[in-house]
């Protein structure tokens, strides 16, 4: 019997050679132009109601290199530019299962430079990793170790706007298993003065990466704004800004990784609010904090760790007034505006915690949710689910 392992991708930082830094930059051009050419293709293919797939645009990518004009796409390896149009092929199902806007080109200078190889486009052995193209390994910084006998399956290089060079490695890993169950449940309520709030009583402090670096990041802003565009200087201080951003979202990754974990760990079911916050940014006074706090973030770790560890993740509907409700006597207050972060029951006089009440009252409705069988992802989500607002199943004849 063949035992399945989770596939975990590992990230590396490195430092290539000019020589390797040359073939991947080349590499990501050829990929950014392979894929543009593919979508316009497809585009217009579908404004004359024709449909274009993956095998189409694979014999497109073998005409074009036959060209002249594009004959520099055979300099670089295959493989990125077979995976770029299986990435395209990605986008437009998710496009036509309304998961996703219409793909869109890629930019030279704002989308993200990146590469991947399948299996027939690198070497890995003794612990080194050569692409194709390469006679020499990358210089890779093992930061940690890989899996006992891990052989990767796919690999992606990557530059980010910093000027830093990355390299993910997908593998199975053993170590990943299934947490033994416990009876634990904690209900958790996003904030802004407090990161997070758990039913329990307990507040994780915000720690607000982008307000330390905000003087600085200004700073740097200023001197971008003076420089000429185009020139060298201006390219130096825009990586400037670049360095600053990527240490600002490293800490705040670093933070809810372990956060993440440790509430995973701890308990069986977790129990969370669906909130849009895309919708919530629009709010000018506050859409800086918010995206400093990376909710949608918070929440997409919670889930694919809690589906790692077999536990249980409760989005309970965005309507559902937490923070309105008395979490004591279940009694409805008419308002509850955002400056109110304590008050006091009208029908049982118990002073409530804004964050504390609404926590408790998340966890309770997630646990009548989970016991009347709703579905842990919002209805949004799950076309045809119920609604983890829910509070009854559905009548059934006998």
């Amino acid at each position: 019997m063949t035992t399945t392992y989770v596939k975990r991708a590992f990230k590396y930082r490195f430092y290539p050679t000019d020589a390797q830094a040359a073939e991947l930059s080349r590499t990501f051009g050829c990929v950014r132009k392979v894929y543009n050419l593919a979508l316009a293709a497809r585009t217009e293919a579908w404004a004359r109601q024709e449909r274009v797939n993956y095998n189409a645009t694979s014999a497109m990518l073998t005409a074009w290199k036959k060209t002249e004009e594009l004959a520099f796409l055979n300099e670089v390896s295959s493989v990125p530019l077979q995976q770029c149009l299986r990435h395209l092929q990605t986008a437009f199902t998710h496009f036509f299962g309304k998961r996703a806007k219409y793909p869109r080109f890629k930019s030279k200078r704002k989308s993200r430079k990146s590469a991947e190889y399948t299996t027939s486009g690198f070497r890995f052995r003794d612990g080194k990793l050569t692409l194709a193209k390469m006679s020499e390994p990358l210089d890779i910084i093992w930061s940690r170790p890989l899996p006992a006998g891990a052989k990767p399956s796919t690999v992606t290089v990557s530059r980010d706007a910093a000027g830093r060079w990355f390299v993910s490695m997908l593998c199975e890993d053993p170590n990943i298993k299934p947490l033994p169950a416990n009876d634990k449940a904690v209900g958790v309520d996003v904030g802004l003065d407090h990161l997070l709030t758990l039913s329990t009583g307990e507040k994780i402090v915000n720690p607000r990466h982008e307000r330390r670096d905000r003087a600085r990041l200004a700073l740097a802003q200023r001197r971008l704004a003076k420089k000429e565009k185009g020139s060298a200087n201006r390219a130096k201080a825009r990586r400037q800004v670049a360095k600053i951003h990527a240490r600002i979202a490293d800490r705040r990754r670093d933070n809810l990784h372990k956060l993440t974990t440790r509430l995973v760990r701890e308990n069986q079911t977790l129990v969370i609010e669906d909130l849009t916050v895309r919708n919530m940014v629009k709010n000018r006074n506050l859409a800086r904090a918010i995206s400093d706090a990376a909710w949608s973030e918070f929440r997409s770790m919670l889930e694919y760790k809690a589906a790692w560890y077999e536990r249980d993740v409760v989005a309970v509907d965005r309507f559902f007034p937490s923070s309105k409700l008395c979490s004591a006597c279940g009694a409805l207050q008419e308002k509850m505006p955002l400056s109110v972060r304590t008050w006091t029951c009208g029908n049982c006089g118990v002073t409530q915690d804004r964050d504390v009440n609404a926590a408790k009252n998340l966890l309770a409705v997630g646990l009548t949710v989970t016991a009347c069988g709703a579905g842990v992802r919002p209805q949004r989500r799950t076309p045809g689910g119920q609604s983890a607002a829910k509070q009854e199943p559905p009548l059934r004849e006998p």
